[in-house]
């Protein structure tokens, strides 16, 4: 009997230790994992973060350089007519749309819908203002139009969508 409880004793203890050894190296295999998960989740965070915050900062310029004041002044010249502006301006606020349409993979989608509808807001602008004017009309006649109309939006679309990305990145990168 006596021979019995040794063996019975040492089994307990054996499996105690087992155990103990078992729950310790699974604690510690378990904290390794999360620390090789944080210190690629922070690697990436370094490589992705730069690329990030350019995306956002060309948004912003194409939201710049599709502003209708901006437009007009890189796009308008002598002897132009209407139709010719109008045109001009919606094939490049277009090009730039598409030339930065790979940004929206970095930002968040308020900030891309907010950025694609500030461009659909200026395309209807160009649109309603080139409706009152003649198409063989000069240039200038519609870029006053447009300009009357850009003036009267307030706040303009243009300045909304500058203002929600530059909030959205100090929310993401800077708090």
């Amino acid at each position: 009997m006596n021979f019995l409880f040794i063996i019975f004793l040492v089994l307990i203890t054996g499996a105690v230790v087992f155990f103990t050894a078992f729950y310790v190296l699974k604690m510690f295999l378990d904290n390794e994992s999360k620390k090789r998960s944080l210190e690629y989740n922070n690697q990436n965070l370094k490589l992705i973060t730069p690329v990030r915050l350019q995306a956002y900062e060309r948004i912003i310029l194409f939201l710049e350089r599709i502003s209708p004041n901006s437009l007009i002044l890189r796009l308008q010249v002598p002897g132009m007519q209407s139709l010719q502006l109008q045109m001009e301006m919606l094939s490049l606020i277009r090009a730039e749309f598409e030339h930065n349409l790979s940004q929206q993979i970095y930002m968040s989608d308020n900030a891309w819908q907010v950025a694609n509808s500030a461009k659909e807001n200026v395309i209807k602008l160009i649109n309603i203002s080139a409706e009152s004017v003649e198409k063989d009309a000069p240039a200038m006649e519609l870029s006053k139009k447009i300009m009357e109309l850009w003036v009267s939006t307030n706040p303009s679309p243009v300045k909304t969508a500058i203002v929600f990305i530059k909030n959205e990145i100090s929310t993401l990168f800077y708090n």
